[in-house]
């Protein structure tokens, strides 16, 4: 089975340190004989999450939209920035949309449960986004996602990509290497895609 793997980043800046991480990600999944599909969440816009918005206008489409796609794969990755040694806002209000599906034209639809989902972070100093990535992993597991243990963080990542955006330290792409493997390790292995 070629394993499929949906592959998005925390941020949606211009130049984004986990933008570039995302797609080391996605070629380095590829290399490694996965389907992958890289999604920016630019084009899935979501409300700050609101129970009072919810009662009155129901889970937004994208939160549908964003928990079929995850549905649809066997793995997800996830390459995080840090804000204030914590999870961005973007990225936590996603995760938090997408947890509220449960259902999808009646039938049973928890994107996370069980989902294998490989992390990496990103930040221009040294901890290499480390501490946002405790507090992310901290989250996805109460959505009960399985969580790979390895995981690659970028130190100073304004100087981490070569001008292909690839890692220039043997080290970063070592731990790149690592995540996916076991990523894709775990999706073959657990894969509960709809559809599949």
């Amino acid at each position: 089975m070629t394993p499929k793997i949906l592959v998005f980043a925390g941020s949606i800046r211009t130049g984004a340190f986990s933008g570039k991480t995302a797609d080391a990600a996605m070629k380095e999944l590829a290399q490694q004989g996965s389907e992958v599909t890289r999604i920016s969440l630019a084009d899935y816009p979501l409300p700050i999450m609101d129970q009072d918005l919810e009662k009155e206008k129901g889970i937004p489409d994208n939160a549908y939209r964003l928990g079929r796609l995850i549905a649809a794969h066997d793995g997800v990755l996830i390459a995080s920035p840090e804000y204030n040694a914590s999870i961005p806002p973007l990225l936590k209000n996603t995760v938090d949309w997408i947890s509220r599906v449960s259902k999808d034209g009646g039938k049973p639809l928890r994107p996370w449960t069980g989902k294998p989902v490989g992390l990496c972070s990103s930040s221009d100093g040294n901890f290499a986004g480390i501490r946002g990535l405790y507090h992310l992993r901290a989250v996805l597991m109460n959505c009960k996602a399985d969580i790979i243990t390895q995981q690659c963080s970028v130190a100073r990542a304004q100087d981490a990509f070569d001008e292909n955006g690839n890692f220039k330290d043997d080290r970063t792409r070592g731990m790149m290497e690592a995540v996916c493997s076991s990523l894709i390790e775990r999706a073959r292995l657990t894969s509960t895609r709809v559809g599949a």
